[in-house]
């Protein structure tokens, strides 16, 4: 008869009991590192584990209430409410005031699903010390979390298992006869369609290994496992080379005006399970690289495009996205703000510090004033055609750089003009 413990997921039977058994994360967890440090201190405090899904939060926040022989109490925001935060201060009251006068971690999952009035639910508690808040989010805790809870609570930012992260796990999921042996073939691909989740990872080693037991293997081999699990791997690895070859494709399609070619990339990429998220970012970066001030809408589109997926979800908002690939591909092209970028950082890096010149500093002061910050500066508002005639803006001694060059195509035409009409006005003043 089977024990009770082989009844869990293999993700449960393989969390670690001790920091030491941790894999990934040494940034955070290794010798002299911030959040060993903590362990180490013997005094918990708030923080935010911040991360992609699969990569150690919930088992790092465990493994601080054990460290710090600690209440652990867990609360979902995706189910969870005001009555749970309730019942969690009641236990964290009861804990302290007992005879065991123990500690308490409140453990919050996803915690940016939480409005602001839940998460200023933990304010007066946090600061009262009643209990030590962990918050676990795949999202920016810069623009989901509440400030005022932000500002009491240290972010520690969790990175993707490696591959060699991922292949110990495999390891040691066969360790304890979890899985049967696996062609090196076979974990390459798991590894790869892993994408630095471990959950992931396992709970697909969960899946191969019923299937193996089934079929009476004794290893899964890379034939054996695209014929079970073909469907959800098909096309590409997600963060292998055919990846990054078709969003290769994709983008160069769109720089070159081929709104067929990009439009059957973009599908390629779909149909193989790229994330659309993630699709939106690049069409993002293109309509900045490789459109620029040609066409400035385009920008604006990719954005909205972004949102429009954000608000309607795959399958509906992946026709935004369409939309605007289309859009990018026939827009004028232009990647002189992109050259210009590069061209200015590269010589910033090169160059030495020059000093503001005096009629360009600013003077909010009486002694920055009586220091001339700021005196001579001629405000372009006040002079014809809103426009300084033969006023200079960099560096004293400074040649002009010429880090933009407008090309002749879509709205950079009409730049163009502009600033030949403004550098002749700078010539006849000089």
């Amino acid at each position: 008869m089977s024990s009770p413990v082989s009844h869990q997921p293999l993700a449960e039977r393989l969390r670690p009991r001790t920091l030491g058994n941790v894999i990934g994360q040494q940034h955070l967890l290794g010798e002299g590192m911030a959040l060993r440090l903590a362990f180490e201190s013997g005094q918990p405090h708030s923080c935010i584990l911040w991360g992609p899904p699969g990569v150690g939060k919930t088992t790092i926040a465990r493994l601080m209430a054990d460290a710090f022989d600690a209440q652990f109490i867990t609360i979902s925001a995706v189910l969870g409410g005001v009555k749970d935060i309730r019942e969690a201060v009641e236990q964290a009251e009861s804990a302290r005031d007992g005879l065991q006068q123990e500690r308490t971690i409140v453990f919050v999952d996803e915690v940016h699903r939480f409005n602001k009035s839940q998460q200023d639910a933990f304010l007066p508690h946090v600061e009262s010390g009643l209990f030590t808040f962990i918050g676990a989010t795949t999202e920016n805790p810069s623009f989901e979390v509440n400030s005022a809870l932000l500002s009491r609570a240290a972010v520690y930012v969790l990175q993707p298992l490696g591959e060699d992260d991922l292949r110990q796990l495999i390891t040691r999921a066969q360790g304890i006869g979890a899985v049967p042996a696996v062609e090196t073939a076979a974990a390459d691909r798991l590894i790869s369609y892993a994408d630095g989740d471990a959950r992931r990872l396992l709970n697909t080693l969960e899946t191969l290994a019923v299937a193996a037991t089934r079929e009476k293997l004794a290893e899964v081999t890379d034939v054996w496992l695209m014929r079970v699990l073909g469907e959800r791997m098909r096309r590409y690895d997600k963060g292998g080379d055919q990846f990054y070859d078709t969003i290769s494709a994709l983008h160069k399609s769109v720089r070159g005006s081929d709104p067929d070619a990009a439009m059957y990339w973009f599908v390629r990429m779909l149909d193989g399970g790229a994330d659309p998220r993630y699709m939106s970012r690049r069409l993002i970066r293109m309509a900045a690289e490789d459109i620029g001030l040609a066409d400035p809408r385009a920008l604006r589109l990719a954005l909205d495009a972004a949102e429009v997926y954000e608000r309607l979800g795959s399958p509906e908002g992946e026709l935004a996205l369409a939309e605007c690939v289309v859009y990018l591909a026939v827009a004028p092209k232009s990647n002189a703000v992109y050259k210009a970028f590069n061209e200015a950082k590269a010589f910033v890096k090169k160059d030495g510090t020059r000093p503001v010149p005096m009629h360009l500093r600013n003077a909010p002061t009486k002694l920055m004033k009586e220091l001339d910050h700021g005196k001579g500066y001629r405000y372009a508002h006040d002079e014809a055609g809103g426009f300084a005639a033969g006023e200079s803006y960099l560096p004293e001694g400074m040649a002009a750089p010429g880090f933009y060059r407008p090309v002749e195509r879509g709205l950079e035409i009409r730049i163009a003009d502009k600033l030949r009409e403004l550098q002749k006005l700078n010539n006849q003043k000089n």
